[in-house]
This record gives C-alpha cells, structure tokens and sequence, in this order.
C-alpha cells in the first residue's frame, strides 16, 4: 500500500485526483479546511493549510497512521480578480496565504514522512509561466511565485532524493470557474477606475474560460505523473492557445494591445 497526502482534497480537481488514487492502490490523506466523509482507501483530515498550529496537528494525525508518505499533492488554492489599484490589504495578503505560504508549510511540516523516491506534485496554472494579464494578475503573481518556490524545492529536494514537479493547469471545470465569473461580476459592479476596461475584459475572461476540461483529466495526468521514474519539472494540461500567443509577442507590443483591446 502506497501513502498520499491531497490538499484541497474535496474541491474539484483535488476530489477527482483523491477518488483516482484511492481506486490505484493509494492510501490518501484527504487534506481539507472542510472535513469528508471517509471512504475506502480515503481518510479525511481537517486543516487550514495558512495555520502551522493546524497543519502540525494533520501531521500527528497522519504520522499516528503511516511513517512515509509516497506523494504529497498540492490542489489548495483559491482565486481572485481585482485590480492591484483597488484590492484590500486582507486580500493581498490571503491570497499568497493560501496559494503560497499553505503549499510551503504543508512541506516544510510534513517533510519527515517524505523518503528518498517521494514525490511533491505542486499545482500551479497555466499562467505561471506566463505575464500577467489586468486584473487577474494578482492570482497570476501567487501561482507565478509558487512555480518558483516549486523549482527552488526540487533544487534542494533532489539532494535527498524527493522530486517536486508543478502542474500547470488551464481552465478546469470546476466550482473555481463558477467563482471566477462571480469575481469578475463582482470586480465589474464595484470598480471605480475600470468600469468600461473591465466589462470588455470579462467578454475575453469569458472566452479563455469556455475551453475547459473535466477535473477527471487532471487526475489522469496526475497518476501520470507519479508513475513516471524520472519525472520532469514542469507538466501542462488544456494550455490556451491565445494565451501562448499573446506572450510571444515582445512585452512592449503585449501592453498595446491589451491598450487597445481594453480601453
């Protein structure tokens, strides 16, 4: 029996990569702020992944049970549109919270059950490698910053013979779209710098988000991942082509359209 710890593990994408894994000879740890129901193969543990106090208490809770972990899957995260202008301080800060610091401290906490061949699988998004977009930049620069913090843990980890690789996954068919939509209707009505900027770029956002995939796809090519006997750093999944365009245009020709495009 292989051990393995999700977080997020009852959202969409953390879900179906919990169910696959169970049903693959995997013993999961199903991570999350809001505590499952146990199932065969899943074992629900309740933390927030922002607090070190509840995630040292996940980590007696699971090292009661097991001694390794074979795995750690990162699918925590939450999403936010707004400008960089107008955003509160409380948001600034609770994003990079949750999409940054809970990926670091479920590492840093429950690295003595990590083994030489464990493997890290980080979650990041399509637009991690990329240059931000308006108004979604500040979830681009959380996702941005926890591909480099992922590529700086694979530096030191390989000492000690654990991989970490990142995922960088385009749009996905789950509740997160729902909140993204909402966000922008949100971000749209309370404005009061980009109103007219704003409802043209929802048309776009609203176009980049049609192309989705089922979270299932996400699974998939996660358990991919994890059979692979030498993994690589960076994995994608449903990258958008409009997207990859737009960045490789020179960053000076980037701005002008989206100038042109948005004003």
């Amino acid at each position: 029996m292989k051990y393995a710890l999700v977080t997020g593990a009852y959202g969409g994408m953390g879900r179906a990569v919990t169910e696959l894994l169970a049903e693959n000879g995997y013993c999961v740890f199903a991570l999350d702020v809001k505590k499952g129901s146990a199932r065969e193969n899943i074992i629900p543990v309740r933390a927030d992944i922002t607090s070190e106090d509840s995630v040292k208490e996940a980590f007696d809770e699971v090292s009661a049970q097991t001694d390794r972990l074979d795995a750690v899957l990162h699918f925590a995260g939450i999403y936010m549109l707004d400008s960089f202008a107008e955003m509160s301080c409380g948001d600034f800060k609770r994003i990079f919270d949750v999409n940054l610091t809970g990926a670091f401290l479920v590492n840093k906490v429950f690295l003595p059950l990590l083994k030489s061949g464990s493997r890290i699988l980080i979650t990041t998004s399509e637009l991690a490698p990329l240059d931000p977009l308006p108004f979604t930049g500040v979830y681009a620069v959380t996702k941005s910053a926890l591909d480099k913090y992922a590529y700086s843990l694979r530096m030191e980890l390989q000492l000690l013979g654990i991989n970490v690789s990142v995922l960088r996954a385009g749009a996905v068919k789950t509740d997160m779209l729902g909140v993204s939509t909402d966000a922008l209707d949100s971000f749209c009505g309370k404005t009061k710098l980009y109103s007219c900027n704003a409802n043209r770029f929802k048309a776009i956002v609203n176009g980049v988000e049609a192309r989705n995939i089922p979270p299932e796809k996400v699974a998939e090519k996660a358990l991919k991942i994890l059979k692979k006997r030498n993994p690589s750093f960076a994995y994608s999944i449903n990258r958008n082509k409009l997207l990859l365009l737009l960045n490789v245009l020179p960053k000076r020709l980037q701005l002008w359209a989206i100038k042109n495009v948005l004003k």
